[in-house]
């Protein structure tokens, strides 16, 4: 195979793991580059594939959950992501919930396993002259590729904003005593939940208002993510803006009282042992020292020990509307795909998601065939055409939601139009890659189908 139809992917975050796997499925010769361990971000802590740096969680699962969606087209496309989180999943309630440790060496080992993959340590720093390309560089770019990409992209389309990581505390140092289990509204008791009064409330509010942040001086111009904004933030907009936030106590009631709490610290295992429980909606950048006070304010926390701090990074991503083709080529240069936060999605599953797709569509430019977008009614095809079309002028990173596709309409319950969608997007989406990549096509017994197959379900 000439040089010329060699896949390059560069990064193997979730966007990049998709993408060599897909393209390698597709007959591709492959090349995946990854500069972790020899040199590490920010965030990252191993040299693993696909490492989780935020929250363990993926999402939603059931049909009204727009992520529910995009996890089931995943199955049908034979993702290695969701291969690995069913494999490494944790008890999250409605959630896909992951062993972070175990999923990222489980995506590792599927890579490296997958014939026509080769793997290369080493740090990227300009783009390949020759072959297709997918940029799946993740939102921490190292600094010597971005100022290459600037020879093809205009300055003003690299955007940032903040993301942050949540609190991990040690599961033998949580009060028993004073938690309770419960998930909202009657769903499996996944979760370990802090009641706390008014008074508690006004105490943690204050000292969240009160702590230092860490953020360094270069950074304050950019904005934070909606999804993924940092406690101290929320309490700076307003008192009770945490309450009606993660703290949210709807739904919950402490089985010792019979009563709904005032407010609601919950934590949500982060291993299969339940060892260690990450604090939900607590993303930090606060000083360390200032975390450790804040947790151990909170009711049931007074001694816990915190085995890993919030952390807050810097996040690049492009100007989509202004670069990207629903295809995901870039328009300034058809051969380079774009994929994952890079390309302007926030989520670990629609970073794969996009990695997935730009797999495909490498491996179909390297045959010389035509690239291909999924449905709109998928939430993949929802996707990728909001990141081509949206407004460029005030582009923000967007996740899975029903926005994206289009709406059923006529009367009934909420829910039942979105399972209706699900199953609609579900259906186009088995029959599409049927019909254009069947090497990629793959039969789920699909719990919101009645557990049928595809093929069952809409006979």
């Amino acid at each position: 195979m000439s040089e010329r139809t060699v896949v390059h992917v560069i990064g193997a975050g979730l966007a990049g793991s998709e993408a060599a796997v897909a393209a390698a499925r597709l007959g591709a010769r492959v090349v995946l580059y990854e500069m972790r361990p020899r040199r590490m971000t920010p965030a990252h802590r191993t040299g693993n594939f696909a490492e989780l740096v935020c929250s363990n969680s993926l999402g939603g699962e059931q049909p009204a959950n727009a992520k529910g969606l995009l996890q089931a087209e995943m199955r049908r496309g034979r993702s290695v992501v969701m291969a690995a989180a069913d494999e490494a999943r944790v008890p999250a309630g409605g959630a896909l919930a992951v062993d972070r440790e175990q999923f990222s060496r489980r995506v590792t080992e599927l890579v490296r396993s997958e014939p026509g993959i080769e793997f290369r340590n080493e740090e990227v720093t300009s783009l390949p002259a020759t072959g297709i390309v997918v940029l799946a560089t993740g939102p921490l770019t190292s600094d010597a590729l971005a100022r290459s990409l600037r020879t093809v992209i205009p300055e003003e389309h690299f955007l940032a904003y903040y993301d942050a990581a949540a609190p991990v505390v040690l599961g033998e140092t949580i009060n028993e005593e004073v938690v309770f289990r419960g998930g909202r509204f009657e769903q499996p008791d996944d979760y370990l939940n802090c009641p706390l009064t008014e008074e508690d409330y006004k105490r943690l509010h204050e000292a969240i208002l009160q702590a230092r942040k860490h953020v360094p001086h270069e950074w304050e111009h950019l904005e934070y993510f909606e999804g993924c904004i940092p406690i101290e933030e929320l309490a700076r907009r307003g008192y009770l803006t945490l309450k009606f936030g993660p703290l949210r106590p709807v739904g919950l009631r402490d089985p010792r009282t019979g009563e709904e709490p005032f407010a609601v610290v919950q934590l949500r295992a982060e291993d299969r042992a339940g060892r260690l429980w990450s604090l939900v909606g607590f993303q930090t950048g606060l000083k360390w020292p200032d975390q450790k006070v804040i947790v151990r304010t909170i009711p049931g926390l007074e001694g816990a020990e915190i085995v890993r701090y919030g952390v807050m990074h810097r996040n690049t991503y492009l100007n989509a509307p202004a670069l990207l083709e629903p295809t995901l080529q870039l328009r300034c240069e058809p051969r380079v795909l774009v994929a994952g936060v890079l390309a302007g999605v926030e989520g670990y599953l629609e970073s794969a998601a996009t990695g997935w797709l730009a797999g495909v569509n490498a491996a179909l430019l390297a045959q010389g065939r035509t690239p291909v977008v999924p449905p709109e009614v998928s939430m993949l095809g929802g996707i990728v055409r909001f990141l081509s079309t949206a407004r460029a002028d005030n582009f923000q990173p967007m996740n899975a939601n029903w926005g994206l596709v289009p709406s059923i309409g006529g009367k009934g319950e909420k829910r039942a139009r979105r399972a209706r969608m699900y199953y609609r997007g579900v259906m186009a989406f088995e029959q599409w890659l049927a019909e254009t990549l069947p090497e990629l096509a793959c039969a789920v017994a699909d719990a919101a189908l009645g557990g049928a197959t595809d093929s069952e379900a809409r006979s």
